[in-house]
């Protein structure tokens, strides 16, 4: 068994999905549009069969701005070595994206930093 993806609503879809295919390496399929409902969405395949869907529809609530919260926390992406997640929280600081923690080694062993994607979603990097 596999997870075969996760799901994000925005109300910035065409953004979201810029920078997870600029930082990321993702590549979009096509939008797909519900005309009924208000649906939109964009699956993002990474490299290893791994697809990240957002969404967006007409009226959306936001969710808890609090950095500590239930539920979902955070997406990690494995970069595959030190050096990629230096350079990459490096790109990403450079380029205006808050970062939450800088890299390092955690007491479970991963080396890793954690930043925010546009709409404030953590994402893990780790090696």
């Amino acid at each position: 068994m596999k997870i075969d993806h996760i799901a994000i609503y925005t109300k910035k879809l065409d953004r979201l999905k810029s920078f997870y295919e600029y930082y990321f390496g993702g590549i979009s399929n096509t939008k797909y549009t519900n005309k009924t409902t208000g649906l939109e969405t964009y699956f993002i395949s990474f490299q290893d069969g791994t697809r990240l869907e957002i969404m967006t529809r007409p009226v959306l609530d936001n969710n808890s701005n609090e950095l500590f919260h239930t539920g979902y926390i955070h997406v990690a992406f494995s970069v595959g070595s030190i050096e990629n997640v230096n350079m990459l929280t490096q790109k990403l600081e450079e380029d205006g994206y808050p970062i939450i923690s800088y890299p390092r080694t955690t007491g479970d062993g991963y080396y890793e930093s954690c930043v925010l994607d546009p709409d404030g979603n953590q994402i893990e990097i780790t090696a």
